[in-house]
């Protein structure tokens, strides 16, 4: 008594169509690369463009040190550094005494950015004109 089946089943699969699929898969992918656009226009000085320093002198400045604390000048020295919200009042006196509504920001290059936000995000908030000073 045979009880085989007499019907096999193919493992194979159709080759065609796949190469198909892939063939088609990269023409999108080659359309697609070539109609888009990923590239932002940013309107930046040339090396040749003479940029003129500001010549207004800005009273208020806050100097950021190394280790992150801040003081006000003119009038305190980096012996005097301290957090940030104790400088709150004196950098508000300075700029309204000032009459320019102008902040200037000097800072540590290993001073965190968020020691530097922190100044920037005060002047936004008072409708201040930030003035970032840096050497080159």
């Amino acid at each position: 008594m045979a009880l085989e089946s007499r019907n096999k089943i193919k493992a194979e699969g159709g080759l065609a169509s796949m190469t198909d699929l892939v063939f088609l898969l990269l023409i999108f992918f080659i359309i697609m690369s070539l109609m888009s656009n990923n590239q932002t226009p940013i309107d930046l000085p040339k090396p040749s463009d003479n940029i003129k320093p500001d010549t207004d002198p800005v009273p208020a400045t806050v100097i950021i040190t190394q280790d992150n604390k801040y003081y006000v000048t003119p009038g305190e020295t980096a012996k005097d550094a301290r957090e940030f919200e104790a400088i709150k009042e004196k950098v508000m006196t300075e700029v309204t005494n000032s009459n320019k509504l102008k902040l200037k920001i000097a800072g540590h290059k290993e001073a965190n950015y968020e020691a530097v936000f922190n100044v920037l995000a005060m002047a936004q908030a008072n409708g201040w004109e930030p003035v970032l000073a840096y050497k080159k």
